[in-house]
């Protein structure tokens, strides 16, 4: 058996496809949607949907009253690099030739192995983007930005440099949320709300949380209260989805609660989406998550010195072959970074330490 034959990118990435069907998309893939440009420098527009502003009064024959553009501002920066390798040696090599039979469950074995561990490649470069967008998604202290830091390499990306967007849209509760005597969730979240429509015209559909910060809210007494009050059934189990129903109906808005992990480059094991934070959204997608073009699309596909495919609209599986040692090296690798020209139309509230 030639290993070549068998472990191509292509086979990766179908492999990679097979495992991903059974798992639980991440939440940051549907708000953020995935494209695909050259190259590695990104620019997007900052759109501004505020109050409508009423037409200038005219007089007939007289010239039109110009109008400035106002809250339009373009972004321009160059997206941040990853990538990762990984060997099969040739003790694996050896072995899998060893085994003349494909059919030989051992043989199974071992290229499950080996399919696995790039396999983990894969999943850590989707990591990277959904880190990204819920860093963007989680401004704490009302900070607006993605920061990355490992390897020697400080990835820092600052979405408000004026700070416009945190004098503007975020707000910290006066009564934090641990104080489960004295805080008023419901109050808190309707005044974000309303804040964020009469300033800008648009009124969130959307709360986005961690279990930990939906916890707050069902442990406060006065949610406590007011699910009570409207359920005089004895004995009510007052559970997570009573409470939920209870402020999604208050409020009108829907209770996204975002619990997934991941671990960092140290190992160290995290959530996506942090706690004591609520981020407002509107009811569709915020931004793109955009790709740029990688060293191994842009130069080895299609060159004859490797083999590449493309997974996930921009994460590249290339495989090459060294001579001395005999190894065959898969590497992964992205340029990926969010766009959010929906920013303004979100709001974040801070509510405990």
């Amino acid at each position: 058996m030639n290993l070549r034959d068998i472990f191509t990118s292509e086979a990766i990435a179908s492999h990679y496809t097979e495992e991903a069907s059974n798992r639980e998309a991440y939440l940051g893939a549907g708000l953020f949607p995935s494209q695909k440009k050259n190259g590695l420098d990104l620019k997007w527009i900052r759109g501004h949907k505020g109050l409508p502003v009423s037409l200038m009064p005219s007089t007939f024959d007289a010239k039109s009253t110009l109008r400035d553009r106002v809250g339009i501002g373009k972004t321009e920066t160059e997206m941040p690099f990853f990538r990762e390798s990984i060997l099969v040696k040739e003790r694996d090599e050896q072995e899998i030739m060893r085994v003349q039979d494909s059919n030989d469950p051992y043989a199974d074995e071992v290229l499950d192995r080996i399919f696995d561990d790039v396999t983990t490649l894969v999943d850590g470069a989707d990591v990277v983007p959904e880190r990204m967008r819920m860093q963007l998604l989680a401004p704490i202290g009302g900070k607006l930005g993605i920061e990355i830091k490992a390897n020697g390499v400080n990835y820092t990306y600052n979405y408000d440099p004026t700070g416009e967007w945190k004098k503007g849209h975020y707000t910290k509760t006066a009564t934090r949320w641990s104080s489960a005597a004295d805080c008023d969730p419901v109050a808190d979240l309707e005044a974000a709300m309303d804040k964020q429509e009469d300033k800008y015209g648009t009124r969130p559909k959307v709360a986005l949380m961690s279990k930990a910060t939906f916890n707050l809210i069902k442990n406060s007494a006065k949610v406590r209260s007011g699910v009570l009050a409207q359920n005089t059934t004895a004995n009510l189990n007052y559970t997570t989805k009573i409470v939920r129903s209870y402020i999604e109906e208050a409020l009108d808005i829907t209770i996204v609660i975002y619990n997934k992990s991941y671990k960092d480059e140290s190992g160290k094991e995290k959530k996506f989406y942090p706690d004591n934070i609520i981020m407002l959204l509107p009811d569709s997608s915020l931004g793109s998550t955009w790709y740029g073009t990688t060293p191994e699309e842009r130069t080895l596909m299609g060159s004859g010195n490797a083999d590449v495919t493309l997974v996930n609209t921009g994460i590249a599986v290339a495989v090459t072959v060294t001579e001395d040692p005999v190894n065959t090296k898969t590497t992964v690798s992205e340029i990926v970074l969010p766009s959010f020209e929906r920013v303004d139309e979100c709001a974040a509230l801070e509510v405990a330490e």
